[in-house]
């Protein structure tokens, strides 16, 4: 398996995108979804990976640039056949490598509040991540919650 910057010509890339805002449809009412579509990933602030396994997308991750050092996590999917492989884990460390190698200091997400995001938001805790007030463009809502990673190295 391999992690590579998303070729948003490939295909397959539509494909895994359009599989992630129909899994995030139910979750939430449409204004309360902060998925990007794949217009959005080619938008020059967006980095967005895919994890390849032969000729399949098993899962994305992205990072968007705020300004001032702050980024934010964006899709980060992994294909349900591959959950609970350790895929997930991959591909948020290979984002906070990104991060700190283009020299963030901070990392932010938005992510779902209902139960189906309780994996998620285990993981991100687990990789350091605390509960935030939201950021950006982002306002207080029920079906969000909010969690960030400060990356400034403490002496």
């Amino acid at each position: 398996m391999r992690i590579v910057l998303a070729d948003l010509d490939d295909p397959r890339v539509a494909a895994l995108v359009a599989e992630h805002l129909a899994e995030m449809e139910p979750t939430a009412p449409a204004c309360s979804r902060h998925a990007l579509s794949l217009d959005q990933f080619a938008d020059p602030a967006v980095r967005f990976w895919v994890a390849e396994a032969g000729a399949a997308l098993v899962g994305s991750v992205a990072l968007k640039d705020l300004g001032g050092g702050h980024l934010e996590l964006k899709t980060m999917r992994v294909e349900p056949s591959m959950r609970g492989t350790g895929l997930g884990r991959r591909l948020l460390q290979h984002a906070l490598d990104a991060a700190r190698a283009a020299g963030a200091v901070r990392v932010s997400l938005e992510t779902g509040s209902g139960d189906v995001f309780v994996p998620a938001r285990g993981l991100y805790r687990a990789h350091g991540f605390t509960d935030c007030e939201p950021f950006g463009d982002y306002r207080p809502d029920p079906h969000s919650t909010f969690l960030a990673l400060s990356l400034r190295r403490h002496p």
